[in-house]
């Protein structure tokens, strides 16, 4: 009851001390606002601003304070002294809460990283005002402050402040930072959104400066992936070789990435190449032999005989989302909303070097109001428009893509096609991918695609200066034929 008694008195006295900043600072206008559109509804005047401009100054000048924070930075000389008010920290941190419970002076020292001490003052002033500017080198610092002291909402700006800036331009990278950050804190959210543009976006990636930083779990990580897009498993090859180069990691971590290269997705010549010439390849030749063995196989024989004896579902046969002209094609839309559009476009039959003289020619269909055949009107025998079937769902006409073969081939049989729809959009500046749908036939199969979009608006999200942006995947899929013993 005492200590009720005694908080009561606290907070009365922390609002008359507001009360005196206020004379001090320059007065912020509120507002009137009706509650409701009905006759009789209330009307509320608001002042917020002014209370929380009331209590930056309550924070800025340090009236009444009752409680110095002294923050030490680790292994460093920096101090940087705080002066707070015990009822803001414990009402916006248990953790401060309970700090200032168990303190016996006055003073409450904290140590911080210097990261963390540098960036201190935006993260009191957060508690005071529910707002903070911050840069890009901020984030994670803040992040980790906002982790320490419980403060959840900070915490989840923060995520989605840098979940909405992993396109953001800096001059040594931050989106490898972050995710190994997210991975130490187990933000999940933060985490899932990195590795996801990470592996969308890899090409952009392995140019950085960022690349040799890639830790050896998230190296190992993106290599088992098969949605990872890039110009080419060359080119995947060839970062590796880079990491692996300055990092110099143990035979065991060398080898084991090695062999998360999809080596018979590269050409002969250029395997032949690599034999000769990098340093990698002959220092753990022995490691990777066999793969090369089965790669070398692969573009010997006709993928349909090699299904006889080997398991083609392996990684080893599997594409990942190539960029280069044998895969696909990029499709630029203008205008999307006016009407169908089509084009065709060829690709290899597939990577194999068997196959590496076979084309075949892709017809593609946008269309911006499909409306499947459970949606559409039909007639009878005499005439008579029946209405749409009751499975239609929600009978809203919705952006489709349909890819199919211009002509059909024995060279078919064995192989089954998954199209691939890169979906990109601006973000910061720059084209990146957005969305990655795979499908038979149509992006009817997936069902969301362009689900939330608005093409007739030029301000949508997917429309960038007036165009929607595709880029076209068609990769073989393998078909395993061994024969099992009974």
């Amino acid at each position: 009851m005492a200590r009720v008694r005694r908080n009561e008195l606290v907070f009365v006295y922390l609002f008359f001390s507001m009360l005196v900043a206020g004379s001090l600072l320059r007065p912020v206008r509120g507002g009137l606002r009706a509650e409701g559109l009905v006759e009789g509804s209330a009307e509320v005047i608001s002042h917020s601003q002014g209370l929380v401009a009331r209590l930056e100054g309550l924070l800025l000048l340090g009236n009444n304070s009752d409680i110095s924070l002294r923050v030490e930075t680790v292994d460093a000389d920096e101090v940087k002294v705080i002066q707070a008010h015990t009822l803001v920290l414990s009402m916006q941190s248990r953790v401060f809460e309970e700090m200032l419970r168990k303190r016996n002076s006055s003073t409450l020292v904290l140590q911080e990283t210097a990261e963390c001490t540098a960036v201190f003052d935006k993260f009191i002033r957060y508690l005071y005002c529910g707002e903070l500017s911050l840069q890009l080198d901020q984030a994670t610092p803040l992040h980790s402050l906002a982790t320490k002291y419980a403060i959840s909402g900070l915490q989840q700006g923060l995520t989605q402040y840098m979940s909405q800036n992993l396109a953001s331009d800096s001059p040594t990278g931050h989106v490898v930072g972050w995710y190994q950050y997210a991975t130490k804190v187990g933000d999940m959210t933060l985490k899932d959104n990195c590795l996801q543009f990470l592996s969308w976006n890899l090409s952009s990636v392995l140019q950085s400066p960022e690349w040799p930083l890639v830790s050896i779990e998230l190296l190992m990580t993106l290599l088992q992936r098969s949605d990872l897009v890039l110009k080419n498993e060359l080119e995947l090859f060839e970062a590796v070789e880079t990491w692996l180069t300055q990092n110099n990691p143990d035979s065991l971590t060398a080898e084991n990435a090695l062999r998360l290269v999809r080596y018979a997705m590269i050409p002969p010549r250029e395997l032949f190449r690599l034999q000769r010439q990098s340093p990698i390849m002959t220092r753990y030749h022995e490691s990777v032999r066999d793969l090369l063995y089965m790669s070398y196989q692969f573009h010997s024989a006709s993928p349909l005989q090699l299904a006889k004896f080997f398991d083609m579902n392996c990684s080893l046969f599997v594409p990942r989302n190539y960029l280069s002209s044998m895969w696909g094609a990029q499709w630029i839309i203008n205008n999307p909303a006016r009407d169908d559009r089509s084009t065709s476009f060829q690709t290899q039959l597939g990577p194999s070097g068997f196959d590496s003289s076979k084309r075949v020619t892709w017809n593609a269909l946008f269309s911006p109001r499909w409306l499947p055949l459970s949606m559409r009107p039909m007639y009878t025998e005499q005439g008579a428009m029946q209405p749409p079937r009751p499975d239609g769902g929600s009978g809203i006409a919705r952006p489709r893509i349909i890819i199919t073969p211009a002509t059909s081939s024995a060279d078919f049989a064995g192989v089954n096609f998954q199209k691939t729809v890169l979906v990109l959009t601006r973000q910061k500046g720059k084209l990146v991918v957005r969305h990655i749908l795979g499908f038979h036939q149509s992006t009817e199969e997936v069902g969301d695609f362009l689900a939330d979009s608005d093409l007739q608006l030029r301000t949508s999200e997917y429309v960038v200066d007036g165009s929607l942006y595709f880029h076209i995947i068609v990769k073989p899929i393998y078909q395993t034929l061994i024969t099992t013993k009974k």
